[in-house]
């Protein structure tokens, strides 16, 4: 199944992307700026679509660049709809903001009439997704959520202010990205309104800051607990790759060295270790929810990693003489390979164990 996502680059349409990838292995056909603007490039995009996902839209600007462009979005969708003569699925990535009369919320509440018209007009099943507040990996600061601005904040050293403390219903972007991809492989209702988690904005800060201030030794929260996990996962990518990879204290005697790899609070755990021939490469894979943890304790080696959809490749250098722990960011593929001329001996720490029904793990090369 062919699904058309747009405003590709945005950041719920790249997890929803990733989503994909993980559960398809294929990426969606992109409908950008290009093709809004040319009705002869959106054909062609539509003509190859099983069904679309319409996340494209104006959330910052002049109130009348906002008032106009959300409609304007959803005229030249249907417009493409309608001029293929096709009759799709079609999903609106909606707001809870459509529920109020702001400008932003009248203009994506105007959008999703303007895709339900012509879902009556041509009988195509059209689906309001009106999502919560989004947060995850990779967030824009001051513009995504407040949790990427806070989670920007304090990476960085900065202090975050809070300027009125409410109760925010929060859904990680993959929650959100399964349920858009749910919706458009069908059937399901006219309108899905996902809950999300309430929580304060206090004390939303209040759990980034537990998580900074024992991260920064590389210390892991509960992630037994889904909200933690979705919070600690946005926070690591804000600190990815600059403050990485982390040198933990050795402890040395008579008897050699101790270096403890993994500190925890709850959860499950899966911690074991692997030695690799010289020239051998372990890995290129990604995980969309699971914290995995490498620790070279012997040998050489290349810790490679690259951001889904991304050409930049980072890579760390790492040896047993001077031990170094490198978590793995979700929606990142990664391979470690063994660059020495003896074997290389790898401890590594997973935060749930190892399900053949849902390895969580998709083979993507580096």
């Amino acid at each position: 199944m062919r699904i058309a996502i747009t405003g590709p680059d945005g950041f719920l349409a790249w997890h929803t992307r990733c989503a994909l990838r993980a559960r398809q292995d294929a990426d969606a056909i992109g409908i950008g700026r290009a093709e809004f603007n040319d009705p002869l490039l959106m054909d062609v995009a539509l003509a190859e679509a099983d069904a679309v996902i319409h996340l494209a839209g104006v959330n910052r600007g002049s109130d009348s660049d906002v008032a106009t462009g959300n409609p304007w979005l959803a005229e030249q969708l249907a417009a493409g709809l309608e001029r293929s003569g096709r009759v799709i699925p079609v999903v609106y990535g909606n707001s809870i903001q459509s529920e109020g009369d702001s400008v932003f919320g009248l203009a994506k509440r105007q959008a999703a009439v303007i895709l339900a018209q012509w879902g009556e007009r041509v009988g195509a099943p059209v689906i309001d997704v009106v999502l919560p507040n989004i947060f995850g990996e990779h967030g824009k600061p001051f513009y995504n959520s407040v949790v990427a601005t806070f989670c920007h904040q304090l990476a960085t050293g900065l202090t975050p202010q809070i300027d009125v403390d409410r109760e925010l219903p929060l859904l990680h972007a993959q929650d959100a990205a399964a349920i858009l991809l749910a919706a458009a492989m069908g059937p399901g209702e006219a309108q899905i309104t996902p809950s999300g988690t309430w929580l304060s904005v206090s004390s939303l800060l209040a759990r980034l800051e537990s998580i900074q201030s024992a991260y920064v030794e590389g210390h892991l929260p509960n992630l037994a607990d889904p909200l933690t996990r979705d919070l600690f996962n946005t926070y690591r990518s804000f600190t990815f790759p600059d403050q990485w990879p982390i040198h933990p204290q050795k402890h040395s005697d008579d008897r050699g060295v101790l270096v403890e790899a993994v500190r925890a609070s709850g959860g499950e755990t899966q911690v074991f270790y692997s030695s690799t021939r010289p020239g051998f490469t372990r890995g290129g894979h990604f995980h969309l929810r699971k914290t995995e943890r490498f620790l070279v304790v012997q040998g050489q080696a290349s810790i490679r990693l690259r951001k889904l959809f991304s050409d930049e490749v980072v890579e760390f250098l790492v040896s047993g003489e001077q031990p170094a722990i490198v978590d793995m960011p979700t929606l990142w593929t990664h391979s470690i390979t063994n660059t020495g001329e003896t074997d290389l001996l790898t401890l590594f720490y997973a935060d749930d164990e190892y399900d053949p029904q849902d390895p969580d793990t998709y083979w993507v090369a580096v």
